[in-house]
This record gives structure tokens, sequence and C-alpha cells, in this order.
């Protein structure tokens, strides 16, 4: 008898998931232990990254064969693509500060308060907290971490999406 054994779609919409969780996981470190407090940019993008993550782990609960797996694809790129054009406006704002810093409230206050349409538009204008600066790894800041990981996650969901069904006889993982 054949072991069973999980197909390579599950595998990578799986690594899709963990990569999501554990941005996010980084996330809450580094704002409740490093108190690096997130601007509204940052918080959108984390929306971006739980939303593309729930679509992988979907993806991988659900295992679907054929069209499915080009459906998941497709949302988690769409997902990945739009949190990276997020993060390219908080790297472009980091990159090119406005001349007027002024303060904001926090997003979950604002979105109580404002309807949410009011406070995307607000996010995306961004004020002085976005364009600061507060961590780095390796040179790098966290909205550029940020692009960089959408783009791998965007990579990611078009390999789930296109890779070609491995022959049974040649089927390794």
């Amino acid at each position: 008898m054949r072991p069973s054994r999980v197909g390579l779609s599950r595998k990578l919409a799986l690594a899709g998931f963990l990569v999501c969780a554990g941005l996010i996981a980084l996330a809450l470190y580094l704002q409740y232990f490093e108190n690096v407090e997130p601007c509204p940019l940052c918080m959108i993008q984390r929306l971006w990254f739980i939303g593309t993550g729930l679509v992988f782990l979907v993806a991988a609960i659900h295992g679907p064969r054929g069209w499915g797996v080009k459906v998941y694809g497709v949302l988690a790129l769409v997902m990945a693509v739009t949190g990276a054009g997020f993060a390219a406006r908080h790297v472009w704002l980091t990159w090119y500060p406005p001349d007027i810093s002024n303060c904001t409230a926090d997003l979950f206050f604002q979105l109580q308060r404002f309807p949410w349409l009011s406070v995307l538009q607000r996010a995306l204008q961004a004020t002085g907290d976005c364009a600061k600066v507060d961590w780095t790894l390796l040179g790098l800041s966290i909205p550029e971490w940020s692009l960089a990981w959408f783009v791998a996650l965007g990579v990611l969901a078009i390999v789930y999406m296109t890779r070609k069904k491995a022959r049974r006889s040649h089927d390794f993982l």
C-alpha cells in the first residue's frame, strides 16, 4: 500500500499561509515588544497579508484540482498585488517624506468614526507618521521588507496556479 502524500499544491498553499502568519507574528512582536508603533499604511498592509494568508489557508485545506487551483491562485495574486501597491506607496513616502508632518488617530479609531473610504483616502495621503523609519533589518525598512514579501507571495501565487501536475511515476513530493 502506498503512503498518502500531501500534493504539491497544498504544500505551496500552506507555505504561503505560513509566510503570512509569520509576518503578522513579527509585526505584532515589533509592535508589542519592541514598541514600534504602526502607522495607518502599516495596518492596511497587515490586512492584505492576513487576506493573502487566509486565501492560501483555505486553498491548503480545500486542496482543489483543476480550475479551483486557478481561482485560489488568482485570489492570492490579487491580494498580494494590492498589498504590494500599498507597500510601494509606503516605501515612496519613506524615501520622499512630506514637508508637513502631522499626527493622525489610530486606524481603528478612524474606522469607528469615519466612512472607510475616507479612512483609506487619508491613509493613502499619509502623514509624517508613515514616512518615519523606526526599524530596519539588513538596511531595509519595514515597508521595503513588506514590499519584498508581497512580491514573493505574488510569485508563489503564480507558481501555485501555473505549475504542471507531476506524473504519478515522477511524483516525489
